[in-house]
């Protein structure tokens, strides 16, 4: 088994440093040492990977075309140290209650920060990382322990042992261009949107959401013609605006869509799982346990007002 090469952590910093102030002066300021052992470790790098990563002339320092495709991989790797590094300062401070947790935007915006404002009240010296995701990650993130939790669009038994509480759901909707000829109904018949071109949430993002509103345009004796998957519902909004088809979309945003679009309810009741809390159950976590009781009781006495 071979050990980590901390110098080549060292050296692709540099690297990084280099390629970031295009000037070996300024960056051996900025890694605070002097800029003749900056050069000679810059050099050292190159011959153990093999590859030219600058290109010097009197009009500066130039990244090579080798250098220019490394550049993305070193800014994750160094992006990944960083992250690594205020890990350990808030164990090493006494700090370990950390949490790991994932959101799609939506989530982000409405059902995250009460969460997080319960949490941070009743554990002052917890440290929680949140990072923006696709639904369609949620699982592979939560059975390799990258994520503690995860609040997503999905509904019923994802199987692998992740553990899920439904937390928002909405009356489907469809949204239209305002000059649509079904945008004068009160109500849409969801038959009539057969031979309609569908803006949907694609299904790399999103599969159990995606297959979902499948089946149900099936179950009414259609298939959904889709000419567009797109990451978000924002984004099926955005893309009815722009005349490239209609959407199936959440009746709550009707207050985000702009004045070309109208959002009217299905005349059949459809209701649809916008966010839920997806979890490990195999992977104990104490204050996953908190937050899963906290967000079951405010989803009871939420309940009863839908």
């Amino acid at each position: 088994m071979s050990t980590i090469d901390f110098r080549l952590i060292r050296q692709l910093w540099m690297f990084l440093a280099v390629a970031e102030e295009r000037h070996f002066g300024r960056a051996a300021v900025r890694l605070g040492m002097s800029q003749p052992p900056l050069t000679e470790q810059i050099k050292v790098l190159e011959q153990s990977l093999k590859l030219q990563l600058f290109e010097r002339s009197r009009r500066g320092t130039q990244l090579s075309a080798a250098g220019a495709a490394i550049l993305p991989a070193v800014r994750q790797f160094a992006g990944q140290v960083e992250h690594l590094e205020r890990v350990v300062r808030e164990v090493a401070s006494g700090q370990s209650g950390v949490l790991h947790l994932g959101a799609i935007t939506s989530a982000m915006l409405d059902t995250v920060p009460p969460l997080l404002n319960e949490l941070k009240r009743a554990h002052p010296s917890l440290t929680v990382f949140v990072r923006e995701i696709d639904s369609v990650e949620a699982v592979p993130a939560l059975l390799s322990g990258e994520l503690d939790m995860a609040f997503v669009r999905i509904d019923g038994d994802v199987g692998e042992g992740i553990s899920t509480l439904p937390l928002t759901e909405d009356r489907l909707a469809v949204a239209l261009p305002d000059d649509h000829k079904l945008a004068a109904l009160p109500r849409v018949r969801l038959q009539s949107l057969a031979a309609e071109q569908l803006v949907m949430s694609s299904r790399q993002v999103s599969p159990v959401y995606f297959d979902m509103l499948t089946a149900i345009c099936r179950a009414h004796g259609f298939t959904p013609r889709v000419l567009h998957e797109v990451r978000s519902v924002a984004s099926q909004v955005a893309y009815v605006g722009c005349g490239q088809g209609v959407a199936l979309v959440p009746a709550s945003m009707k207050k985000l869509a702009p004045a070309n679009v109208v959002i009217r309810p299905l005349k059949e009741k459809v209701m649809v799982v916008t966010a839920a809390l997806a979890w490990n159950a195999a992977r104990f976590h104490p204050l996953v346990e908190v937050a899963v009781q906290w967000l079951e009781k405010t989803h009871r006495k939420r309940r009863p007002e839908g």
